[in-house]
């Protein structure tokens, strides 16, 4: 191969640039640089307008509660206080089982959790805001999907536990539950499959001409994925009635929003490139994540197209378990937090109408406490993880294939004849 020539002496060496964190372990935190608009200063456009005509909402961000718990502005949802004190109970009980449950994996009881921390109000306020038949596509931190609809926490501490109770007979990662009567699809440890399934199964209903639409969830870190870009591509060119959620909460597992994009622009612009509706939302405001999927979801419905929302809010604690953030974040972060706390926001609104009040607010932190107590003194009945093989051996081959195939029905009988021999009683009879 003939030698390159020598760089142009007139020319600066080229250089890469990598992202790095404002902040690091032991850094005084100032969050100073994040533009918070006013609650109330974002305009709503008509939910039949092209997406060409608001990508200015795609760099914004939209809030509806102030600092003094007020709702204000064009994208108040102006919620009835019952179903505002729903929502708070909800965040609240989503709280309790977090801390019960992060509890039960360091006392060994099960080998992994993921809280959700501070984004309460991404999971929550959407789910009051879709249909309850609407399809649900979540990622890892979503459960409180599953809890702002009334599923049963018992069922879901059965499958962390992957217990003889466990409706996933202990084939999935504790927390990636999978509750198709809820209309939760299952959660997927590959990060991002779900968009795309989302988008197919978007796509069928319409084809169907079914009512019901699709709404799926991504960290931000995962937008780099292929699956998220071919998702994209597929809802603008057929108008899938879908919702993209992007939870844009600072950190991927251990690296920061930076290393996906987000020193360059913001997350919800990515809509503006395939010519869908993008909107960014103050994700820490249940009332401005409520109003945004409600408006989305409208525009699904009638047949607009998808929507790209980005939820801007912050992973208060690790990303699991297995994580330790103060080796590589600041401690300082959470609390310096500008945006606040979702559970404190919404109490504080409904304290601000006068439909709630302090003791009202601590009696519910202890009621739900106490559910949550209840259901895992319940749960824990059907066992928990380690403590002994919990499902028959034979379950393996159950829920891979619809119909099963001839060979593994051979495997299937040969292990029960065996496990029937040998006496002991992990097969079926």
């Amino acid at each position: 191969m003939a030698d390159q020539p020598p760089p142009a002496s007139n020319l600066p060496r080229l250089s890469l640039h990598v992202p790095e964190p404002r902040f690091r372990p032991g850094d005084a935190v100032d969050f100073a640089t994040v533009e918070v608009p006013p609650a109330g200063s974002v305009r709503r456009p008509d939910t039949a307008e092209p997406a060409s005509g608001f990508t200015d909402l795609a760099y914004t961000l939209i809030r509806v509660l102030d600092d003094d718990g007020h709702a204000v502005g064009p994208w108040d949802p102006r919620l009835s206080p019952d179903l505002l004190r729903r929502m708070l109970r909800s965040t609240v009980l989503l709280r309790a089982f977090d801390e019960r449950m992060f509890r039960a994996q360091r006392q060994g009881k099960t080998s992994f959790y993921m809280k959700a921390t501070g984004e309460e109000a991404v999971a929550v306020a959407a789910a009051y805001a879709l249909d309850r038949d609407d399809m649900c596509f979540p990622s890892y931190r979503q459960q409180g999907l599953l809890i702002a609809r009334g599923w049963s926490l018992v069922d879901m501490m059965n499958q962390i536990y992957s217990n003889s109770a466990d409706r996933l007979q202990g084939k999935q990662l504790p927390i990636m539950y999978s509750a198709r009567e809820a209309g939760f699809f299952s959660i997927s440890g590959n990060l991002t499959t779900q968009y795309p399934q989302a988008v197919g199964w978007a796509m069928a209903s319409a084809a169907k001409g079914d009512t019901r639409i699709a709404a799926t969830w991504c960290g931000e870190g995962s937008t780099a994925e292929g699956d998220f870009h071919s998702a994209c591509t597929f809802a603008s060119v057929y108008r899938a009635p879908v919702i993209f959620n992007v939870v844009n909460n600072q950190w991927a597992i251990s690296s920061f929003s930076g290393f996906a994009g987000a020193e360059a622009t913001t997350f919800a612009a990515r809509a503006v490139g395939y010519g869908i509706a993008g909107l960014r939302v103050d994700g820490n405001d249940a009332l401005a994540v409520y109003a945004a999927t409600l408006w989305a979801a409208e525009r699904a419905r009638t047949n607009q197209g998808p929507t790209l929302i980005e939820h801007f809010t912050y992973r208060a604690e690790g990303h699991s378990t297995s994580d330790d953030p103060t080796q590589y974040r600041s401690a300082g972060e959470p609390n310096a937090w500008p945006l606040g706390d979702p559970v404190r926001r919404l109490k504080d609104h409904l304290i601000q109408l006068g439909e709630w009040d302090e003791e009202r607010h601590a009696l519910q932190d202890r009621e739900c406490a106490e559910q949550v107590r209840a259901a895992q003194k319940e749960a824990e009945k059907n066992g928990i993880l380690g403590h002994g093989l919990h499902q028959p051996l034979d379950t393996l081959f159950d829920g891979v294939f619809e119909e099963m195939p001839w060979h593994l029905r051979e495997q299937q009988a040969q292990m029960m004849a065996e496990e029937t021999a040998s006496g002991r009683p992990w097969a079926r009879k």
